[in-house]
């Protein structure tokens, strides 16, 4: 059976990693390494200031996992580097709670986890949902879907491979099984925030203070796109390349007359 690491940015004890982790149980043999603390939009934050350290726990089914002080990425290379002493086939991380597309994969410690494990040589998924429903039956109904379709993509990716340095994003809609519309393979797509999303305050002394985020995202509606296949209704599975180079753009740059040669004397 393969070895799958499952991990998260949202922390030991949220729901969606345990959801994540018994479905991926029922395919291959799970290793659960996760932070401490929910380290949301963290995106690929390494430790390189002081030592990390890992704990035993135990999940709320009863069953063994390891937490570590660092960020979600420290978690992945913790296991790279033999801290467990396994190597795992492939990483999965999330559920995340909250859907990671568009621009905000550059944010996302979820995906961050995928990438790390790529960057170290294994394939990588990252899982997102959102929680809209009234109920926590709604809720658990739309997370066990989740981890559902999670087992599926991570079952294919065992199977086919991924090309390197490539990892798979799914974002899953925050609907009930019977009003998601199917699957869709996607781009990313446009995702853009209001500039002018700090907001300012004062505490009780006058002294100001900040919150970032409070503005919500304008989403493209192109089906074909992450962003507008959610939007829709759709699974979205979009395969992401960490070479984030702009080929059309290349020549264009080479054109602005740039020295053959930069020093002392040629500036």
């Amino acid at each position: 059976m393969p070895i799958i690491l499952v991990t998260n940015d949202d922390g030991i004890h949220a729901p969606g990693l345990l959801a994540l982790k018994q479905a991926l149980a029922q395919i291959g043999e799970v290793v659960v390494l996760a932070p401490e603390r929910n380290w949301s939009a963290a995106g690929h934050a390494k430790t390189m200031h002081k030592p990390l350290r890992l704990s035993k726990t135990t999940m709320a089914d009863g069953s063994a996992a390891f937490t570590s002080s660092g960020s979600p990425t420290d978690c992945v290379a913790l296991v790279m580097g033999g801290m467990l002493d396994i190597m795992p086939d492939i990483v999965v991380s999330g559920i995340n709670a909250g859907h990671n597309v568009g621009i905000d994969i550059t944010y996302s410690g979820t995906v961050a986890c995928a990438m790390e494990a790529v960057i170290k040589g294994v394939p990588g998924v990252a899982v997102s949902t959102s929680f809209p429903g009234d109920t926590q039956a709604d809720i658990d109904q739309v997370r066990h879907m989740a981890a559902a379709v999670a087992r599926d993509v991570t079952l294919r990716v065992l199977e086919h491979g991924l090309p390197e340095h490539t990892l798979i994003n799914l974002n899953v809609p925050g609907l009930a099984p019977d009003q998601v519309k199917g699957i869709r393979v996607t781009r990313m797509g446009g995702r853009r925030y209001d500039p002018n999303e700090v907001v300012k305050r004062h505490d009780p002394y006058g002294q100001p203070y900040y919150w970032l985020g409070g503005s919500r995202p304008i989403d493209e509606d192109d089906e074909e796109t992450d962003v507008g296949a959610i939007k829709h209704g759709f699974i979205s599975v979009t395969p992401i390349t960490l070479d984030m180079t702009h080929y059309a753009f290349l020549d264009r740059v080479r054109d602005w007359g740039f020295k053959p040669e930069y020093g002392a004397d040629g500036l």
